[in-house]
């Protein structure tokens, strides 16, 4: 009987947990990701040529590009519009150097009212610290590889 009541409450529990777990579309979500990735990369293409129509260096142009798609990250994490891109968008917002900048915002934002220190200082990078650091892991090894490359011959 208690080996009933086990098998009973698994399948209702498999049914229960089958109920509530979202189902995705994989084909919409890639296209969604795609749409939204594509508009930040657009929008970034349109500023570099902005800037070299001001007769800015490419150097210059990379730069104010990454500065001004970094800032309308931030306006926009801090006006509650990016979370909502990205909650359409998925990796299409996250993955561009606006997803960088919304990752250090968002945390700035929601723990300031813990005040400076305590909030903002010790939570900022919650979300983009282990980005920064396994970017720095990779850039490493890489660098390392490409060293002893150059040795080998």
């Amino acid at each position: 009987m208690d080996k009933i009541q086990r098998l009973k409450q698994e399948k209702q529990y498999e049914q229960y947990v089958k109920e509530k777990t979202p189902q995705h579309n994989v084909w919409l979500n890639m296209v969604k990701a795609f749409l939204l990735g594509g508009t930040i990369c657009f929008i970034g293409q349109v500023i570099y040529h902005y800037c070299e129509l001001k007769n800015l260096s490419a150097d210059d142009c990379s730069s104010w590009t990454s500065m001004l798609l970094v800032l309308i990250s931030v306006l926009l994490t801090g006006t509650g519009i990016y979370p909502c891109l990205a909650k359409w968008g998925g990796a299409g917002a996250l993955v561009p150097i606006t997803g960088f900048a919304n990752s250090v915002a968002a945390p700035a934002i929601e723990y300031k009212k813990e005040g400076q220190v305590f909030g903002i200082g010790c939570k900022i990078f919650t979300i983009a610290g282990p980005v920064i650091l396994y970017g720095i892991f990779t850039s490493w090894i890489l660098g390392l590889a490409y060293w002893l490359g150059t040795l080998i011959g």
